[in-house]
């Protein structure tokens, strides 16, 4: 799929469709050799195609048209749609009953014109990096296929969803980087708004606390549309020149053991960025060494999560995925007042974090400190998937802990694993830090590979 805006420049001057669209998705979703399968839990074939017709009319009579009017759009199986259970990647849901109206994500994209393609596979409840899922298959990463490599998650479905062609664009949700990882190993661009900037009512939630809803797209320029279809609000105006602006690099925590593609491939984009007139400097970032004291083992959402569970579990406890069941139980041993205070000292970190980040456009760190393991290595055993698991959250998870927003592009080498880097704003920053979003990604992926990014 090409980027959002190339698709509809092609549709305006009527040079493709929307059903050739939608049948090449479609194409791509059902190919026996490829992905499909695991990458979708519900696929709307006919519905697609009858919704691609009807768009088709309105592209021919009208001279304008909804921004995403015929394209085809994966989303995440934890946003409601009228009639369709939301399974939330679940064997636990299926007897439940299907939801009565459409969230607010499915109904604006619905009246942007988005074509809802289907629903994509995720980690179970969202409750993992991996992307892993037992009950329906796990979707592999594009980059070595053969090798079988993780998609990473939770929003593994969506980022498999466009990096082949199965949708333009997905839509997904991020608690601790469950749309920037996955974006991020499969050479995506994805966005983390500030929580609750995009209404969460009608979709299955993590943590009402940390969880925020976001696109991943070919490239930064479509985050930028696809955020202000999912806020309501008018498109951000992209700046193309990174000359006056001010990157802050933190030291602390976010550097740590990378892993040597990675650290090559960050500093590589750094100076590229240097270059590009960007000013960059390093900074300490002490506050973010108190991540694990403010939120010990992801107490917010083990919390959180028990509450909401808790009844599934004791009456379907052989149902759920037990790495995710691992991570919910500690919740029952957290005291209504324990998690009181700990949301007590959230505001204080949010706070503190925010005055450390000031005078600075944006933080600059890598989305994730590795590139995408084997699924069987990540499967092994679960000291191994823990591990795995831990360091594929500990860069994005602090974000949210913050409630910043974050813009997840790719910076690797053409032909290598790919690789994030993670720009990064503070609380209701998110239009400032889009709005130089596609500048950084073209300084520090597009110059090198040639891509639309």
């Amino acid at each position: 799929m090409k980027s959002l805006g190339r698709i509809r420049s092609l549709l305006a001057q009527q040079k493709v469709t929307s059903r050739q669209l939608v049948e090449e998705a479609l194409a791509a979703i059902n190919d026996r050799n490829g992905e499909g399968s695991r990458t979708f839990l519900r696929v709307y074939d006919e519905e697609a195609l009858a919704a691609a017709d009807r768009a088709d009319a309105k592209l021919r009579s009208s001279s304008t048209a909804a921004p995403l009017c015929g394209i085809p759009i994966s989303i995440k199986d934890l946003f409601d749609e009228a009639g369709v259970v939301t399974l939330a990647g679940s064997t636990v849901l299926i007897d439940s009953p299907p939801a009565k109206r459409d969230s607010t994500v499915v109904t604006r994209l619905k009246n942007a014109g988005a074509i809802i393609v289907g629903r994509t596979n995720m980690t179970e409840f969202a409750y993992s990096a991996l992307g892993i899922n037992p009950h329906y298959g796990t979707p592999k990463n594009k980059f070595d296929r053969a090798g079988g490599r993780i998609p990473g998650g939770s929003t593994s479905g969506g980022a498999i969803s466009v990096a082949d062609g199965m949708a333009a664009a997905a839509v997904g949700t991020d608690t601790g980087g469950s749309v920037r990882i996955p974006a991020a190993l499969n050479g995506l661009v994805g966005f983390k708004p500030t929580a609750r900037r995009v209404p969460g009512d009608g979709v299955f939630p993590l943590s009402t606390t940390l969880d925020s809803i976001g696109p991943i797209a070919n490239n930064a320029a479509d985050c930028l549309l696809l955020d202000a279809i999912l806020t309501d609000e008018v498109s951000v105006t992209p700046v193309h020149e990174l000359t006056g602006l001010t990157f802050a690099v933190p030291r602390s925590v976010v550097q740590e053991d990378l892993s040597p593609a990675v650290a090559t491939a960050f500093e590589t984009a750094l100076k590229k960025l240097s270059g590009a007139g960007a000013k960059i400097t390093e900074i300490a970032m002490k506050e973010f060494t108190r991540a694990a004291e403010v939120n010990p083992r992801g107490a917010i959402s083990s919390y959180e999560s028990w509450k909401l569970h808790a009844q599934w579990i004791r009456q379907r406890r052989e149902q759920y995925d037990p790495r995710v069941l691992a991570r919910i139980l500690p919740g029952e041993a957290i005291t209504d007042s324990a998690y009181r205070q700990i949301l007590k000292a959230r505001d204080v970190f949010v706070r503190d974090v925010s005055s450390a980040a000031e005078g600075y456009d944006a933080l600059l760190m890598p989305t994730v400190p590795d590139t995408a393991p084997t699924i069987a290595e990540a499967t092994k055993d679960d000291e191994t998937y823990f591990r795995i698991n831990g360091r594929m959250l500990r860069n994005p998870s602090i974000v949210n802990l913050f409630d910043g927003c974050a813009l997840s592009v790719p910076c690797h080498h053409k032909g290598d694993a790919p690789v994030g880097l993670m720009i990064v704003g503070v609380q209701n920053a998110d239009r400032h830090i889009l709005s130089f979003g596609p500048a950084v990604a073209k300084v520090v992926f597009d110059a090198e590979t040639g891509d639309d990014v």
